[in-house]
């Protein structure tokens, strides 16, 4: 025998907080026009009585789901083993949690899953989107654009027909790519290579631009294109080493790209930073404070991108409306000194 328990209804804490149902269900579902005595004698009666409102029901009142789809355009191998996603993931979900809204995470594996992402943000499932990760030639900002879902971008977005507005969280990825050069060049290395990033997403060719602000158009032989992995910055050192083995510094595109290429200049017996110096980007602390030695990195929150992304799309689910929001959110990069550089 099973005894089922009854869940408090409206009209139990209507009884209880000695108010009409429609003032209950006004104050529950976020509505106006109750007076804050009576708002607080409601709050305390569904405390008490442990009342938890129908999310179906609410959400025809609200026309809200209190979900927010997080959708990031990589294979879910590649974001579950590098931390920059879970340390931007943690800022989005500690700002929508502080707001009682869930996340949805939805990954894509390839060109096949762009439909079904679109498909489900359409459907009206979540009440808007946060996406990053973005490459060059990626649909899905005209997908979602489609969907009709109020969207923010992690990272600069890389389409250049000039048509949609959008909003967007970046870091300062040109200044910090100058600030790592120039602090190698300060140190009187001569032949600076940089080990890049993908090159179809804007933070990757940002990092080179900066590279070449300080560099200009120096041997070509010095830049290697990776892909923002330990194995792609492995095998761009590598190759870097095979060009130019007179290499004395190294700006790697990102923190994971420079712990492969650390391991190769191990493996080939070059010293770290007396014959060879290396700065990362990011300063995800799982990886910088790891290697060997311990990488100088340029420093992006990435964590707090995460925040602003959530929070920048709170505010205009809030208002319904694209009025007075920035179009881009650009945050300071700082230069963290160790002792590979």
């Amino acid at each position: 025998m099973t005894e089922t328990v009854s869940r408090p209804t409206l009209e139990a804490v209507a009884a209880r907080a000695g108010v009409s149902r429609a003032t209950v269900s006004r104050v529950v579902n976020g509505g106006d026009g109750v007076r804050e005595p009576l708002v607080e004698r409601v709050r305390r009666a569904v405390e008490e009585l442990g009342y938890v409102p129908n999310q179906a029901a609410r959400s025809l009142v609200t026309k809200r789901h209190d979900a927010v789809a997080v959708v990031i355009a990589e294979p879910e191998t590649r974001v579950f083993a590098d931390p920059f996603f879970a340390l931007q993931l943690r800022g989005i979900s500690k700002e929508l949690t502080a707001h009682d809204n869930q996340l949805v995470l939805l990954l894509t594996e390839g060109r096949d899953d762009h439909a079904r992402v679109a498909r489900y943000l359409a459907g009206g499932h979540v009440d808007g989107a946060l996406v990053f990760s973005l490459h060059l030639d990626d649909p899905l900002p005209g997908l979602i654009q489609g969907a009709g879902v109020p969207t923010v971008f992690g990272g600069r977005p890389g389409w250049s027909d000039g048509t949609r507005d959008v909003v967007y969280v970046d870091s300062d990825n040109r200044g910090g790519a100058r600030e790592a050069v120039r602090l190698l060049a300060g140190l009187g290395r001569t032949r600076v290579a940089h080990l890049t990033g993908p090159l179809d997403q804007t933070s990757a060719a940002d990092r080179l631009d900066g590279y070449r602000d300080i560099m200009g158009e120096s041997d070509p032989r010095l830049v290697v294109e990776s892909d923002f992995t330990p194995g792609g910055g492995e095998r761009a050192m590598r190759e870097l080493l095979d060009r130019c083995p007179d290499v004395d510094a190294v700006f790697a595109a990102n923190d994971l790209t420079a712990a492969g290429a650390l391991r190769v200049l191990r493996e080939r017996g070059r010293r770290v930073p007396e014959d060879v110096a290396v700065v990362g980007f990011d300063d995800m602390l799982p990886v910088a404070e790891q290697t060997d030695p311990p990488l100088t990195t340029v420093r992006q929150d990435i964590e707090e991108m995460g925040r602003i992304m959530a929070r920048l799309l709170l505010r205009r689910l809030d208002r319904r409306t694209g009025d007075d929001e920035p179009g881009g959110v650009v945050l300071p990069t700082t230069l963290v000194r160790r002792t590979s550089a």
